[in-house]
């Protein structure tokens, strides 16, 4: 197989030097970049961004719009942070109840890149505080030719992607915790697969606990085998089913804080897809796998993280953090001989309500994804999903903070409701 030329670890290294203040690329709302004239972004990217805009993934700057916190979360912040401490190793917090864990950043701390990650791991959106439902969505993957169109080779469809929150609850009784014996901080569960055939039934649920030291419970079901299959931490890493996206790379790092040792690389200005007008997502006629929108001047912190684990399929994630939002716009994934290989992309639409028959009109601004992008540089490949599918008109895909108005139950995070759902 003939391997494309991608940034190595030099691409790396001169990314850092931009960190420390070299000069960059600038632009204004209305530019529109393309692999054209992509210099203009030097600087306001990250390595993984410079080659997929190289490889066609147009970006249209639009005017930088202010992210303010849900009110019930600001409210709680207030009331709480005081009092939350971050153990001596920085892999668990004690004392938190609800709202941000460390608003008042000092970048002299010691623990400061475990204390953006720890901000990031609790933050309000795009996850909701209280649970999370993700409905009718699609996704394709295949190879990406430069300058063209997917040649796809599978079709996804899935039925959910479900989050329930167990503390920090600040909208749904119980509050702020939900009666938790098993110490849970969050369960999930993405299933069934509706499409492709083969894959009809097939889902995923995890169990990720507040104490650190416990690992994550995973599980796989293959109606095909008819069994339930146990995930390690380290397989949390691995693609499935020939698409390229892995659970931990869900909204740009879905891991432990613990399975990474954790650096701060610096702040910078840089650009990000927070404010989508296009809903569902519109993809670009020509590059068809990437989502063709605005994306804004923000203030990014730069915190990379190095696998833990000898078993990892990558070395380490170079996340890129909004200090406001508190979400990753894209984040770099390396191999484990440190050549860049992956890039996870975000499109995030802050807004109160979205387009959709009967659509929630919330109290505040939520983070809706209409989009993500996770494109292998070295086998030049991707997988796009929109979120919604645009198949289903009318629906508005995300549900924030809903509870059992949504589907959202204790028994719906059961390895039986799993496989019931598979047949």
């Amino acid at each position: 197989m003939r391997m494309p030329s991608t940034p190595s670890f030099a691409a790396a290294l001169a990314s850092a030097v931009l960190l420390a203040g070299a000069a960059q690329a600038d632009v204004a709302p209305g530019d529109r970049i393309t692999a054209a004239n992509v210099e203009k972004l030097q600087g306001l990217i990250s390595p993984g961004m410079e080659w997929v805009v190289k490889r066609g993934f147009p970006i249209t700057i639009g005017e930088a719009k202010r992210i303010e916190w849900p009110r019930a979360y600001k409210e709680a912040t207030e009331k709480y942070a005081s009092q939350v401490k971050l153990t001596a190793d920085g892999n668990d917090l004690k004392n938190y109840v609800a709202g941000l864990p460390f608003p008042n950043l000092d970048p002299n701390d010691p623990q400061y890149a475990y204390k953006i990650m720890w901000n990031l791991n609790y933050n309000a959106t795009p996850n909701g505080t209280d649970d999370q439902d993700l409905r009718n969505f699609d996704a394709d993957t295949g190879t990406i030719p430069e300058a063209g169109v997917m040649s796809v080779e599978r079709h996804f469809l899935l039925d959910h992607y479900r989050r329930l929150f167990w503390t920090g609850r600040l909208y749904v009784e119980p509050m702020p915790e939900k009666p938790n014996p098993n110490g849970y901080r969050v369960q999930q569960g993405l299933y069934p697969i509706l499409e492709p055939f083969d894959l009809k039934g097939v889902g995923s649920l995890g169990n990720r606990y507040i104490d650190s030291s416990k690992q994550d419970d995973s599980w796989l079901y293959l109606p095909s085998l008819r069994r339930v299959r146990r995930l390690s931490t380290a397989q949390r890493s691995d693609a499935l089913f020939g698409q390229d996206t892995d659970v931990d790379s869900y909204n740009g790092y879905a891991g432990q804080i613990a399975w990474m040792d954790w650096k701060f690389l610096g702040e910078k200005e840089m650009i990000a897809c927070f404010h989508a007008q296009h809903y569902p997502a519109k993809w670009n006629d020509k590059i068809d796998w990437a989502f063709d929108d605005i994306w804004e001047k923000r203030r990014l912190y730069v915190v990379e993280g190095v696998s833990k684990l000898p078993q990892y399929a990558y070395s380490k994630r170079v996340l890129f953090i909004d200090k406001e939002a508190l979400v990753i716009p894209y984040s770099d994934i390396y191999d484990r001989s440190g050549e860049l290989w992956k890039i996870w992309i975000n499109a995030y639409s802050f807004r109160k309500s979205v387009p959709g028959t009967n659509a929630i009109q919330y109290e505040d601004e939520q983070g809706f994804a209409p989009a993500i992008v996770m494109a292998d540089l070295q086998l030049e490949h991707a997988t796009k999903a929109s979120l919604p599918s645009p198949r289903f008109p009318g629906e508005q895909g995300w549900y924030f903070n809903q509870g059992e108005k949504a589907g959202i139950t204790d028994d719906w995070f059961t390895v039986a409701a799993l496989v019931a759902a598979g047949h």
